[in-house]
């Protein structure tokens, strides 16, 4: 059945065998030991079967195995360019002028000759150049790089999402911080590795955030342009404000839980909503462009649904009376400064949701079925989105979950018995056995029997596994939070509509 890893294996340990006869050559020729190792290195991966047959005779836990050892040999290449990419920008320091390795082989930065060399994008090259030089001093990170622990992009990732050191977070606060996200993101990809730091540095410069908003808001642009088949394009970058109101709009369109926008002014019928065959993309390109030719005479209500277009900002109450800490718009990762929470609060006032010690709100009890709309509030609030380990699925693509079935079980419509789910995790749910428990604040999943091999960490395979409230704007309201003469503690989170 694994015929493919026993062939794979003969074979590196046939190249091992040559790179001791071969390396007094390569010495010799200027490459040294490191040029022998890589070269067999190519060579044994050149060796690996690329038939189909071979993967196609793997058994699931064989396949998803060899899957992540591919996946190794990608971050120990990814590592090698890295070390080589920070020689050659040692090499190429601007005080060398023309004499340095870039500008002699006609390139201006060092990047642009990696990029040239290794034949990959200009993103690529700088990560690379950034990381070889970071790996070239000491600290936890470049450790954690060099021995494997995290790839070169997740470090890129941690590097750029700490930031440099400024006033009341110095360079011993960030490697020790730098330190703590080793271990925290193991597991983790690049994009959420950088979501992780940004959060850790929001935590310990709190009093940055309004500059560094101001700054993305700084960034921000939009391009249009026309390709050579006659076609235009739009290339926008947006602040994170920008992007929430953005998305919120999009989400609308996009819904898995409905079928595509209406720009009639009556409802269309079933059967052509079905019948329509534009793709997602394509049905948020025509509600765009339509939204833009309506302008603000546009109904709102008729194209997107009911409710005006806004964004939900989520605030601890202390935060707003001491006007200290951070703020976060609803489904959206990184924080915003007080100022722009108290500017939307200003015009769009605000609604308090009160939560016991573990971050409970509200009851409603088993008189209705589904949960009101204060209900799926305080679900987004506690929840952060879809909760499924490893989804991202703001609060706008997710439906209430009953952890207790309303007809199987008697559930209750309590926001402690409820929980969000994307649709297709609430199918998941329903139809293929998992279930969702819960003890105290604490949500767990457990998968049908028999559960299938462990994975590694941020994959659901395994039996039962944690379902944490991906909402920082509640943990920041229970970390901040204190009893008061005694009583068991009650947290507020100021809610801007």
């Amino acid at each position: 059945m694994t015929s493919g890893v026993l062939e794979a294996t003969d074979v590196a340990r046939g190249v091992s065998a040559s790179w001791r006869a071969e390396s007094s050559l390569a010495e010799a020729g200027g490459v040294g030991r490191v040029g022998v190792a890589l070269r067999s290195a190519v060579d044994a991966l050149a060796a690996v079967p690329r038939a189909l047959d071979p993967y196609r005779a793997l058994d699931d836990a064989a396949l998803l195995a060899l899957t992540r050892l591919a996946a190794d040999e990608v971050r120990l290449a990814q590592l090698h360019v890295s070390l080589l990419a920070g020689e050659i920008a040692r090499r190429s320091a601007p005080e060398l002028g023309h004499s340095g390795l870039a500008q002699s082989r006609g390139h201006r930065t060092p990047d642009e000759l990696v990029r040239v060399t290794t034949g990959t994008r200009l993103t690529d090259a700088r990560t690379a150049v950034r990381v070889g030089e970071a790996v070239a001093g000491p600290g936890p990170l470049a450790e954690a790089v060099l021995d494997g622990r995290v790839s070169v992009a997740v470090a890129d990732a941690i590097s750029t999402g700490l930031g440099a050191a400024a006033a009341g977070v110095d360079e011993s606060a960030l490697a020790t911080a730098a330190e703590q996200l080793v271990d925290r993101v193991a597991g983790l990809d690049a994009d959420r590795a950088a979501r992780e730091a940004r959060a850790v540095r929001d935590e310990l410069d709190a009093e940055g955030i309004q500059e560094r908003e101001a700054v993305q808001r700084e960034r921000r642009s939009l391009r249009i342009g026309r390709r050579a088949d006659g076609m235009g394009y739009a290339q926008w970058v947006l602040d994170p404000e920008t992007y929430a109101i953005v998305s919120e709009v999009y989400d609308r369109i996009t819904s898995p839980r409905r079928n595509g926008p209406s720009f009639a002014a009556d409802a269309e019928s079933p059967d052509r909503v079905l019948d329509d065959q534009r793709t997602t993309e394509q049905l948020a390109s025509d509600a765009f462009a339509e939204l833009l030719r309506q302008g603000a005479a546009a109904d709102s209500s008729q194209l997107l649904g009911d409710g005006p277009v806004g964004v939900r900002m989520l605030v601890a109450a202390r935060t707003l009376t001491h006007r200290q800490g951070a703020a976060w718009i609803e489904g959206q990762p990184d924080a915003v400064s007080v100022t722009t929470a108290e500017r939307l609060a200003c015009a769009a006032g605000t609604i308090t949701i009160t939560v016991d010690d573990d971050g409970q709100p509200l009851n409603l009890g088993r008189e209705r079925r589904l949960f009101s709309r204060s209900q799926r509030i305080a679900l987004a609030a506690r929840d952060g989105g879809c909760r499924w380990p490893g989804c991202e699925r703001p609060p706008s693509w997710c439906e209430a979950h009953h952890i207790e079935h309303w007809l199987r079980d008697g559930g209750r419509t309590d926001v402690a018995d409820g929980i969000l789910l994307c649709r297709h995790h609430h199918l998941l749910v329903h139809n293929n056995g998992w279930q969702i428990s819960r003890a105290g604040p604490r949500y767990r999943l457990t998968a049908p029997a028999p559960a299938p091999a462990p994975s590694r960490a941020g994959e659901v395979y395994d039996a039962t596994i944690d379902m944490p409230s991906r909402s920082r704007a509640l943990a920041d309201a229970l970390r901040g939070a204190e009893p008061e003469h005694g009583a068991a503690p009650r947290h507020r989170s100021e809610d801007p509509p």
